[in-house]
């Protein structure tokens, strides 16, 4: 396998599956079952969950939160992704952790960089939750400092989209999916799927950014397991 070990950023979204708040369980199990598959070939897997599907922290802002405070309520909805993920996965058979970069040790570890490290030696999925712990960081920042801190060889960022378009495919039907980008192209066009702290972040390491769509089944596995060609590739 080209990717022994990865960072898999779940939007939370794609938890969210065609539902526009909350969890579509129906949509959770797949992606779980799939995560599954992956690490029972070999694959190391790391996640990091964003919280979309609960509330965003720069919502909150736009309502009048003060910025730290609505981030910090961001970073909650993330561990609450996290803890239901974990169920779905263990269910599955597949022991895993969460850790969070805010202590709540009833719920879940503290992030510990070499504990985390023995995890996913051991075999278990290790889901960072809380973000970096700190305001006005994203959780692609997080995912890119865990890839970082972790020795990640891919960051795949799993989306709803079938990876970079030259344009909001929403908004422009004439837009075309890019399948390769060196980082410089990336943070040149100023894309908007990852912000530019996480691209460069990963530009400093030399992490490659994988950009593919979570919801088509099998993607993962034809990607990290058959080494076929899907989504956008970000590197050197």
């Amino acid at each position: 396998m080209k990717y022994k070990r990865i960072l898999l950023k779940l939007s939370g979204e794609v938890l969210a599956g065609d539902q526009a708040f909350g969890f579509d369980l129906d949509a959770v199990r797949r992606i779980g079952t799939e995560i599954v598959e992956v690490a029972r070939a070999g694959v190391q897997i790391a996640m990091v969950v964003g919280g979309g599907n609960m509330l965003r922290g720069r919502d909150l802002e736009a309502l009048g939160v003060e910025r730290s405070q609505a981030d910090y309520m961001g970073m909650l909805a993330t561990v609450m992704n996290a803890l239901c993920l974990q169920d779905v996965l263990e269910k599955c058979g597949v022991p895993t952790r969460v850790q969070t970069a805010i202590e709540m040790r009833q719920m879940a570890e503290p992030y510990i960089r070499r504990r985390a490290l023995r995890h996913l030696e051991k075999g278990r999925i290790v889901i960072f939750a809380a973000g970096t712990g700190s305001p006005y960081f994203s959780t692609d920042t997080a995912a890119a400092l865990r890839a970082a801190e972790t020795g990640a060889d891919c960051l795949l960022k799993a989306t709803k989209v079938d990876g970079i378009y030259s344009a909001d495919p929403r908004k422009h039907p004439e837009a075309v999916l890019l399948h390769r980008l060196t980082y410089m192209e990336a943070l040149g066009r100023r894309l908007e799927v990852m912000d530019a702290a996480a691209f460069s972040l990963c530009m400093e390491n030399s992490i490659p950014i994988v950009v593919m769509n979570m919801l088509k089944k099998g993607n993962l596995k034809d990607f990290l397991v058959l080494d076929k060609d899907i989504g956008t590739v970000v590197s050197e």
